[in-house]
């Protein structure tokens, strides 16, 4: 599973991977590009004019919208800290995915990095993935619109995929081992990389044919370096008002 990945910055990798004409004013996501769920990232889909007919619509888009998918019944953004990522196994059964899964609603979030823990050593290492080659990696997602119901206004949200990596070189020994299952049945996650190749095909994809992409991603064309995570930010205190001084005596 991945709560922490750095989204992708560099605007090249960007325009080359996806063939986006980024505009001018085109800014990565706050937050030091660590993103972390509910909050805002960008993610690429199909425009919604695709089939208009219109020349000028480009065959892929980058929008923003909440990491931690939000379906309808979502009461707020808080919702998506367990929507995240999405199991591959129960993705068309849970209330939470099955729309968006069922109407193939197919994104690539554009990453940087991916962040999990290297339990290798006993203990929770933070460990930086990116590609071998120092590419982007897209990762296979959904996404849905949600309109919040205290504003009435729309946004879009989105998931990570994940499937099983018991049998990955890199992934199986990633988060903590649980002593209740056998070494070779940990159900250790690893979200869906997809080639560049497939980039085309996942976002057109019927929802009949998702389950084609769901592969685990060379672990020759990644690679991995343990790093510290960056310190939280201090919440700024508010400030207290002074004591008044005592009122002074007087001796008439």
């Amino acid at each position: 599973m991945c709560s922490h990945y750095q989204a992708e910055k560099r605007r090249k990798q960007i325009e080359k991977h996806f063939g986006i004409r980024l505009p001018p004013s085109w800014e990565p996501p706050p937050g030091g590009l660590h993103i972390y769920p509910t909050q805002l990232a960008p993610f690429i889909r199909r425009p919604r004019e695709r089939d208009s007919g219109d020349d000028a619509v480009p065959a892929m888009e980058i929008v923003e919208g909440h990491f931690g998918l939000l379906p309808g019944f979502a009461k707020d953004v808080k919702y998506g800290v367990r929507t995240y990522n999405a199991r591959v196994e129960t993705v068309d059964q849970l209330a939470s995915f099955k729309h968006a899964w069922a109407q193939a609603r197919h994104c690539i979030v554009p990453c940087e990095a991916i962040y999990e823990p290297d339990w290798r050593t006993g203990t929770h290492v933070p460990t930086r993935f990116t590609a071998a080659n120092d590419e982007t990696l897209g990762v296979a997602g959904l996404w849905a619109p949600w309109k919040d119901p205290a504003t009435g206004k729309w946004a879009d949200s989105f998931t990570m995929l994940t499937i099983n990596a018991d049998t990955h070189p890199m992934f199986k020994e990633m988060h903590r081992p649980d002593p209740a299952r056998p070494l070779h049945a940990q159900d250790k996650r690893m979200v869906v990389i997809l080639p560049e190749a497939q980039y085309e095909a996942w976002l057109d994809a019927p929802a009949q044919r998702s389950m084609d992409f769901m592969n685990q991603f060379p672990a020759e064309r990644l690679a991995m370096v343990a790093e510290a995570l960056p310190p939280a930010q201090a919440k700024p205190r508010p400030a207290r008002a002074a004591p008044e001084p005592p009122p002074q005596s007087s001796l008439f």
